[in-house]
This record gives C-alpha cells, sequence and structure tokens, in this order.
C-alpha cells in the first residue's frame, strides 16, 4: 500500500499535478495574509491628503485667477475674481517669523530645497517674495528628504518661519498649476 501511494505521488510529481496542488495552496495563503493586512490599513493621514473632497479647479478655464491667504484662519484660496475654487488648509508664520502681509506675485519654483541652518527643507514651492526666500511649499522635510508627520499635523495652526505649508497632495497641485505672475494677497 505504501509503495502505491508513493507511486502515485512520484507519477503525479513527475506530471506537475502534484506541484499545481502545492502551487495552488500556496497562492491561497498569501491572499487571506493579504486580506486581513487590508483590514489593518490606516488612511492617509490628512496631511497627505488634498483639503478638499472636490477635484482642484482648472485654473485655464477661470479668469482673473489669485490666491488669498487668511492668517487669522490658516487657509489659502484659490480663486477667480473674488469667487472662491478651492480652499487648502495652510500653517503660516509663528509670532517670532511671521509670514509677510501684502500684495505679491508668484515668482519662482522648483522641486526641493534643504536648509542646513534649520535642519529640514520641503518640497514643490513656489516663491511669492524673495525669489526664493518666502514660498508655498509642502509639509517639512527632514534631513533625508522624509516628509516630518509631526510637522504635517501642525496644518491649521502657525507653525513655520515664514513660509506657506500646504498639505503634500495641495502643494503638488500648487506647484503645476498656479502661473507665475499669479497675485497673491496676504492678510
Amino acid at each position: 500500500m505504501k509503495k502505491t501511494k508513493l507511486l502515485v505521488i512520484t507519477l503525479l510529481s513527475a506530471l506537475g499535478l502534484f506541484g499545481g496542488l502545492v502551487a495552488t495552496n500556496y497562492v491561497r495563503q498569501p491572499t487571506t495574509v493579504m486580506a486581513k493586512t487590508a483590514k489593518k490599513a490606516k488612511k492617509t493621514p490628512a496631511w497627505k491628503r488634498p483639503s478638499e473632497k472636490k477635484p482642484y479647479p482648472n485654473l485655464k478655464k477661470h479668469k482673473k485667477v489669485n490666491i488669498r491667504v487668511s492668517i487669522a484662519k490658516q487657509r489659502v484660496y484659490i480663486r477667480s475674481g473674488n469667487t472662491v475654487l478651492y480652499t487648502m488648509k495652510c500653517s503660516t508664520g509663528k509670532k517670532g517669523t511671521p509670514t509677510p502681509k501684502g500684495t505679491f506675485h508668484i515668482q519662482n519654483k522648483g522641486k526641493s530645497f534643504f536648509n542646513a541652518s534649520i535642519g529640514g527643507g520641503a518640497r514643490y514651492w513656489k516663491s511669492f517674495k524673495g525669489h526664493g526666500t518666502y514660498l508655498f511649499h509642502s509639509v517639512p522635510t527632514g534631513g533625508h528628504g522624509q516628509y516630518l508627520a509631526s510637522e504635517g499635523r501642525k496644518l491649521g495652526h502657525r507653525a513655520s518661519h515664514g513660509c506657506i505649508r500646504l498639505t503634500v497632495s495641495d502643494a503638488i497641485w500648487f506647484y503645476n498649476h498656479v502661473p507665475t505672475k499669479t497675485k497673491v494677497v496676504i492678510k
């Protein structure tokens, strides 16, 4: 009897049928593990997501596009004339390092920067004053280019050295779609 079972297993292995059965069992196991992992998956942090659930506006379809920043509300308003198209949560400068108030225009841009004196940087920046001094940019990054979650959680509160911080998604959109020379009013 044992010799018969051994012979059947040997024949099935040779034909690849036994291997197929083993492979089928092997494939099922990772699927179960993946399903359990998916249940434990966390939501993307708010500081990485767009500020609103609606799509970003297509600025090419609007006239008189301008940016309004409210320091009191910690919000950036993308506008067409006086009509708000999109609202972004932001962090402006702390009391000791305030964001300048006034009327400015978008100047230049860059993918990333790092400031050794403060030990941090950011991505997707657009300057509005001083050609690289005061910026709209992403949540800050650390020395290895990683986003700093602790800084991301400060969105909605004064936290910067004078720049205007945005969620990662908002900063990417802002970088790609807000044209140079766009008017910026900060109050």
